[in-house]
């Protein structure tokens, strides 16, 4: 692009009004939603897609449950996302005619819990040399560290100009509540680049994802390992039923009781409490989802004589499926690589989903098929010392944590050439 045509742009931008809000209640599900997930039939014949477009598209683009209208406004009216948990909502919008074209949900912080990108380091750093790191801006998911669209914009030729507005309006409430800083967090690539080029600083992590290469059973996909790590989740799924006094069920949809709820709820409280000490979610939020998008959750439970013992929950996308929590009252060998990784992964193979990402961390997936995946992290820091320096840890630890994908890619349990 030429430098007066970037400047046309510029003026086109910054000549573009965005506002806040502070409860995602007050904007209509289906304007936001045009904007989080535009690909359905209605937006797409709005925008002038022929048929033959609409299947290109379905095959690269996914329904994101997590930007959904639905999903962020039952974190609101749960209370689990209120100024009073420390996420107080000022999600940007940018409205045209009598519609909205861009959203961004956005949230006003006094603490970096929640939010899997770390950044308690340089929270300590900088108040230690006598800055103050809160509050800050998070665009994000609370509670939820999936890729998806932040910058959200319906398609049209000016979605590139809407989503630099909202960018840039970040910033400008950055300033607005003397915020030290803006994190945009789990963006999909295109966004992290397009962030990077108007100066926001890039980060760089990663979580393990299974892809389905086209199986036909889960023996198909324990086909294509190797011969010991095959015998092993074999081993697993076995040992995971005990002598056979476990069953385990899929619940989606109506399928899915207040009963269940609270059962999955139970197990969630304890092995919360037990693991990071304060679960963030509260019961509420589960009978919102379950009202408003149980055609989009699919439930994992156990029962052992008669009671449920475990659960996990999952999202579905239109190609993916998300694993989010999951929890315990009764400790059974291998039950959560059951119940996680392997009734995710029959899941995905029985409704020909691409792939299945199994939430942050975890190491011990890559020996169950799930490989490295790059996650990315954009960031603006108002003050230019600290700045300076974050921008330079940042450049080391994207070398690194490259260079441990790549080890980590050579342990991958599938066959090598020559098995």
């Amino acid at each position: 692009m030429s430098s007066s045509g970037q400047g046309d742009m510029d003026d086109e931008r910054d000549a573009i009004g965005v506002r806040v809000i502070s409860r995602i209640a007050d904007i209509p599900a289906e304007q936001w939603d045009a904007c989080a997930n535009p690909l359905t039939a209605d937006t797409l014949a709005a925008c002038g897609a022929t048929e033959d477009d609409a299947k290109a598209l379905a095959q690269t683009e996914t329904h994101n449950p997590f930007v959904s209208h639905a999903f962020l406004n039952s974190l609101e009216a749960s209370g689990t996302v209120a100024a009073e948990t420390g996420w107080l909502p000022q999600h940007l919008l940018v409205k045209e005619g009598n519609g909205v074209a861009a959203a961004m949900p956005c949230y006003l912080k006094n603490h970096s819990f929640g939010e899997y990108v770390f950044d308690h380091g340089w929270a300590d750093a900088y108040e230690r040399a006598g800055g103050r790191y809160y509050p800050k801006l998070q665009v994000a998911v609370p509670f939820t560290p999936v890729t998806g669209p932040r910058l959200m914009s319906r398609p049209g030729p000016k979605a590139d100009i809407y989503r630099q507005a909202l960018a840039a309006a970040a910033v400008e409430l950055c300033s607005r509540h003397r915020a030290s800083s803006v994190h945009w967090t789990f963006l999909p690539r295109h966004e992290w680049e397009l962030l990077g080029d108007t100066g926001m600083l890039r980060r760089t992590d990663r979580q393990f994802h299974w892809a389905n290469e086209g199986y036909e059973s889960f023996d198909g996909f324990l086909d294509a390992l190797s011969s010991r790590k095959r015998k092993a989740i074999r081993r697993e799924r076995r040992e995971a039923l005990g002598d056979g006094s476990i069953e385990i069920v899929r619940l989606t949809g109506s399928d899915i009781t207040e009963d269940n709820w609270d059962a999955f709820f139970a197990f969630y409280m304890d092995t919360g409490a037990r693991k990071w000490g304060r679960p963030y979610l509260n019961r509420d939020f589960f009978s919102h989802i379950g009202e408003s998008m149980a055609e989009r959750i699919v439930l994992v439970m156990a029962r052992r004589e008669g009671r449920w013992i475990a659960g996990a929950l999952n999202f579905a996308g239109d190609t993916t499926l998300y694993g989010r929590h999951w929890g315990c009252l009764e400790d059974h060998p291998f039950l959560h690589f059951e119940i996680c990784y392997y009734q995710a992964i029959e899941h995905a193979i029985d409704n020909r989903m691409a792939f299945v990402e199994a939430g942050a961390q975890g190491e011990h997936k890559l020996s169950r098929g799930y490989l490295p995946v790059t996650t990315y992290s954009a960031h603006f820091i108002a003050d230019p010392g600290l700045r300076d320096a974050i921008e330079d840890y940042l450049g080391r630890e994207r070398q690194h944590v490259e260079a441990e994908a790549r080890i980590l890619s050579e342990y991958a349990p599938f066959k090598k050439s020559g098995d």
